[in-house]
């Protein structure tokens, strides 16, 4: 298990993942993986979960964002932020890897 500060977490995206792991009763552990799909080729996922020992881990306050060693190619230097909007509350990756991404913010192109 590594530690990379180039994968990181916002304060607000960590309050949020601490408060979604604490009414489920889980481990504030949000895990960021790719999949092939979605309307620009690729989709991210988000999930709660727990450390696995590839993964590559990044802590803020108090609050781990892993990566599989698989995603991570396509996400390294990524933000996780948790965004609230007119149009509702999210997730957001800013993925300096993206080359392109679609209108619903959840999938992406290199």
């Amino acid at each position: 298990m590594a530690d990379v500060t180039s994968i990181t977490l916002t304060s607000s995206a960590a309050r949020r993942v601490a408060s979604i792991a604490d009414k489920q009763g889980k481990s504030a552990v949000l895990r960021l993986s790719v999949d092939g799909g979605g309307c620009a080729g690729f989709s991210y996922r988000f999930a709660l979960g727990e450390v696995e020992q590839d993964d590559v881990v990044s802590m803020t306050d108090g609050v781990s964002l892993v990566v599989d060693p698989v995603s991570l190619d396509l996400v390294a230097g990524c933000e996780v932020d948790f965004v609230e909007e007119l149009g509702g509350s999210a997730f957001r990756v800013n993925n300096p890897n993206a080359a392109s991404g679609c209108g619903c913010g959840s999938s992406f192109s290199v």
